[in-house]
C-alpha cells in the first residue's frame, strides 16, 4: 500500500510521518483491554451472578452508548493533539433544548434528533473555530466553554427542571422498545460510528492527515494539509455526536430532565479515550479502543455498585488506569524518540 498522502500538493517527504502514525487495525493494548474486560466479567459473574445476565449487560451497553459515541469524537480531537473538556456542557445544553422542544411542540423523532444534532454541531463549531483560528491551547478554550455553555444550559433550564418529557426517544431506551434481537439500538448505533470512525482513520485521506497533524502540525502543514480546517471539522464532529449522545441520555431517564445531565460526562469520555490507547500527546489514537475503554469504565461502575462497595472506589480504580495509561504513553513515546 502506497504511503503518500493523498492530498494536492502534498511532498512524498510526509509520507513516512503518515506510515508511521496509521494504527494497525487491532494494537496490542486493544487486545489487552478485550482481556481485561472478559476477566472482570467473568471475576464478577462468580461473585454477583446476576452481572452476566441480560438484565445486568444490556443497562450496561446502553450506558456506554453515550459515552463511546461521544469518544469517537473525543478521539479525533486529541489525536490531533487537542482536548474538548466542554462536552458535559454541551449535552447539557443539547439535552435541555431538545426536551424542552419535544415537551413544547411534540416534534417528531426524526426532526427531535436533527435538532439535538445541529445544536451539538453549532456548540461544535464554536470550538473548533476558537482553537483553529484563535491559536490559543483547546484545554483553554474549551474550559472556557464549558462555562459559558454551562450558563446558557442552566437559563434554559430556569433554575427548574424539563417535566413531562414525552418518550420520543423511547426506541434509545432501556425498555423493549429500545432493542431489536436483544440489542440495544443505542448500541448498535454506536457500533456503525465507530466502524465508520475506524475506516475514516485508516483509509481516508484526511483521516490520516489527522494522525500527521497530531504527529507534527507544522510538518503537516508544510506537506501542504490544510491544518485548520480539518482541525475545525474535528470539534464540528464532535459536536454532532454529542448531539446524538444527548438523545440516548434522555432515553435513559425518566419523564423529567434536571440540570445534573451533563455533569460529568466529559470526564468519563476522557477516560475512555485515554485507557483505550488514543495518545494524550496527540498522533496516534483508537476508536475500537474507546470502545473498549467505555466498556471497561462502565464495567468497573456497574461492578462496583452490585458488588455494594462505596461508589467512590469506582472512581478510584478509573484514575489509577488513567494514570497508567497517560503514563505508559509518555514512557513509549520518549522511548520512541530516543531510538
Amino acid at each position: 500500500m502506497s504511503t503518500k498522502l493523498e492530498s494536492s500538493g502534498t511532498a512524498t517527504a510526509a509520507s513516512p510521518s503518515v506510515k508511521q502514525f496509521l494504527p494497525r487495525p487491532v494494537t496490542g493494548q486493544e487486545i489487552v483491554l478485550i482481556g481485561i474486560i472478559a476477566v472482570l466479567w467473568v471475576a464478577l459473574g462468580l461473585f454477583t451472578p446476576a452481572f452476566l445476565t441480560s438484565g445486568s449487560i444490556l443497562p450496561l451497553l446502553v450506558a456506554v452508548a453515550p459515552i463511546a459515541l461521544m469518544g469517537v469524537g473525543m478521539t479525533f480531537v486529541i489525536i490531533t493533539a487537542g482536548i474538548d473538556v466542554s462536552v458535559g456542557a454541551m449535552v447539557m445544553v443539547s439535552a435541555v433544548v431538545t426536551a424542552q422542544a419535544m415537551v413544547a411542540t411534540g416534534i417528531p423523532l426524526i426532526p427531535a434528533v436533527l435538532l439535538s444534532v445541529a445544536v451539538g454541531s453549532l456548540l461544535g463549531l464554536l470550538n473548533g473555530w476558537l482553537v483553529s483560528y484563535g491559536k490559543i491551547h483547546a484545554i483553554i478554550i474549551t474550559f472556557g466553554t464549558a462555562n459559558l455553555f454551562q450558563f446558557v444550559g442552566l437559563r434554559f433550564f430556569g433554575s427548574s427542571t424539563v417535566n413531562g418529557v414525552p418518550g420520543t426517544f423511547d426506541i434509545f431506551g432501556r425498555g423493549e422498545a429500545g432493542r431489536t434481537l436483544g440489542i440495544p439500538h443505542s448500541f448498535a448505533i454506536t457500533l456503525v460510528v465507530v466502524a465508520v470512525a475506524w475506516w475514516y482513520l485508516r483509509h481516508a485521506a484526511s483521516g490520516r492527515h489527522l494522525l500527521a497533524i497530531g504527529g507534527n502540525a507544522n510538518a503537516a502543514r508544510l506537506a501542504g494539509i490544510k491544518v485548520q480546517p480539518l482541525v475545525l471539522k474535528t470539534y464540528v464532529i464532535t459536536g454532532a455526536l454529542v448531539g446524538l449522545a444527548a438523545c440516548f441520555i434522555i432515553a435513559q431517564g425518566t419523564s423529567t430532565l434536571d440540570q445534573s445531565v451533563g455533569v460529568g460526562r466529559e470526564l468519563a469520555v476522557i477516560a475512555a479515550v485515554v485507557i483505550g490507547g488514543t495518545s494524550i500527546l496527540g498522533g496516534r489514537g483508537s476508536v475500537l479502543g474507546t470502545l473498549l475503554g467505555a466498556i471497561l469504565v462502565q464495567t468497573v461502575t456497574s461492578g462496583v455498585t452490585q458488588l455494594g462497595w462505596p461508589s467512590q472506589l469506582s472512581d478510584l480504580f478509573v484514575g489509577v488506569a488513567i494514570i497508567a495509561a497517560v503514563g505508559t504513553d509518555i514512557i513509549r513515546e520518549r522511548s520512541r524518540r530516543k531510538s
